[in-house]
């Protein structure tokens, strides 16, 4: 296939030839006219298929690495919030109505996926809970729609135990049960403000990981000193069992409150370990270093968390949208601020996914879109990458693995 008249990351006008599933070739275009086409490269032969780009902004494809397809109510009626105060409350509320939903958690879950691929994404880590309430179900679901999108999308599925392992009998029993059912990553949530154990809590998730070969993936909430206390034990174990570039801990807002030299260390220990973080982008002070992550080359991904479900009414499956909030939260202006965002929305999430993709080289790293690259892309109308994500356009046109599997926010 050539895409012809592409601007690779707001870049001169080019042709770009794909061979399979890779980038082959990135050829800047002539201004005369050469057969049918302006482009530098073959003007096509038999057998070639052509995308027309119509001078949109070529950029790799969005990777959302913290999405909880189980929870979602995108494309359902709008209901008041009713969740209280603290994650205990929150997934009772949660555990309260998620089955009383008007469609079942499966469709739910299937139809966000499609939503967020026809926006651009097409690498995807979803939390599914697992529980003594809901079983396998919720994983069930999950698994569903990966399948349903099979070849529209990467995903990755975290057995998640949102109630924590400890409060619960039968909690570690049911997570294992998820790792046997096809869970790809193995879940845990806040080892001292939930579980209160830290140790046993951070033992039974990484002896499944050992066990089962798969990453780790921690949510943790915790402010200040407790969350760098977790963090450190986080550490350990990645270094002891040697797992590094292997986990990954979702949110870790807390950590970054303490004095220069604590966030200075964390994130050096973070790089040296391969430790990856995920944010949502929240709002108020509780912002990532980013620029300093990226300088030490920390693997930073984004995601969008629950999408209008028991827990938030925010979220429309966008991750354009999502890259806009984490710009706006984290108050950049500059181009190559905003456009890092967009860095991390894509190629930093991907990097997270599969480890063998290098880490983003500080806030002026444009990975993604060389020969060799899998070509897993986004064509979005723009006159700058910055301008495409404050107005966050619908002409977009979409490619997983060198097919097109989206096009004006419709699947295809």
């Amino acid at each position: 296939m050539w895409i012809r008249d592409v601007r690779p990351w707001g870049g001169p006008a080019s042709d770009v030839r794909l061979e399979g599933e890779l980038v082959a070739e990135v050829a800047p275009r002539r201004t005369e006219e050469v057969g049918q086409h302006a482009g530098a490269g073959s003007p096509g032969t038999p057998g070639e298929e052509e995308l027309e780009g119509r001078g949109r902004l070529l950029l790799p494809a969005f990777s959302d690495v913290h999405v909880h397809l189980d929870s979602t109510r995108l494309g359902l009626p709008f209901r008041p919030h009713t969740g209280g105060p603290g994650v205990w409350t929150m997934m009772l509320n949660d555990r309260a109505h998620w089955r009383d939903a008007e469609v079942g958690v499966t469709e739910r879950a299937a139809h966000t996926l499609g939503l967020m691929v026809a926006r651009g994404a097409t690498r995807v880590r979803s939390f599914a809970q697992v529980d003594v309430d809901c079983g396998l179900e919720r994983l069930e679901a999950v698994l569903a729609a990966r399948e349903t999108h099979r070849d529209r999308a990467e995903v990755q599925v975290i057995a998640f135990p949102q109630a924590g392992l400890l409060r619960e009998e039968g909690s570690a029993r049911v997570l294992e049960d998820a790792l046997r059912a096809g869970a790809d990553v193995v879940g845990g949530i806040d080892p001292c403000s939930l579980d209160r154990d830290p140790v046993r809590h951070l033992d039974l998730v990484f002896d499944l990981a050992q066990r089962y070969a798969v990453p780790v993936d921690i949510h943790l909430h915790e402010p200040g000193d407790l969350g760098r206390f977790s963090a450190d034990l986080i550490c350990e174990r990645t270094q002891a069992l040697g797992m590094q570039g292997d986990v990954l801990i979702s949110h870790g807002y807390g950590l970054w409150d303490g004095t220069e030299s604590q966030t200075q260390g964390l994130i050096e220990r973070l790089a040296e370990l391969d430790i990856a973080t995920a944010t949502v982008a929240p709002g108020g002070r509780q912002t990532l270093p980013l620029a300093q992550l990226a300088s030490a080359g920390v693997r930073v991904g984004l995601g969008q968390d629950g999408q209008r479900d028991y827990w938030s009414p925010y979220g429309n499956g966008d991750m354009l949208d999502r890259t806009w909030q984490l710009a706006f939260t984290h108050g950049f202006r500059a181009d190559e601020l905003v456009e890092h965002a967009l860095a991390v929305a894509t190629r930093g999430g991907a990097s997270i996914m599969d480890r063998d993709l290098p880490r983003l080289a500080g806030t002026a790293d444009r990975p993604g879109l060389a020969p060799g690259d899998r070509a897993d892309l986004v064509l979005v109308a723009g006159e700058t990458p910055t301008s495409a994500v404050m107005d966050r356009p619908e002409d977009r046109t979409v490619l997983h693995r060198g097919r097109v599997v989206a096009d004006g926010l419709t699947l295809t």
